[in-house]
């Protein structure tokens, strides 16, 4: 098993406005082709212009061929042109995580 783990920094007060922005544009693409996140949360504490995604996949095979078929939507592409264009998101970070092996016991 996989974690996929986006961390998102947004310019100063517009996370709210980049959830808004995805959950219009980009979650339908998004989830279509990823499924749902594990989690999916705004910062509350830290960093609050932040948003954590978290993807679970088998494998990196997975992982791979959905995110290509992602890539290749036009909603998606539109999704992420529409983000260019906003500038909420000033930085990524992606983690892949694997699962200690006791957690499939």
């Amino acid at each position: 098993m996989i974690f996929d783990v986006h961390y998102h920094k947004c310019r100063y007060g517009t996370a709210q406005a980049q959830m808004k922005l995805y959950e219009e544009k980009g979650m339908a693409a998004h989830q279509r082709h990823l499924g749902k996140p594990v989690v999916f949360g705004i910062g509350d504490t830290g960093d609050v212009d932040s948003y954590t995604h978290i993807m679970v996949f088998e494998s990196a095979a997975e992982r791979e061929s959905c995110r290509a078929a992602l890539g290749a939507d036009p909603e998606w592409q539109a999704y992420l042109a529409a983000c260019r264009e906003a500038g909420y998101i000033v930085s990524r970070e992606n983690h892949t995580l694997l699962a200690a092996s006791f957690l499939g016991k």
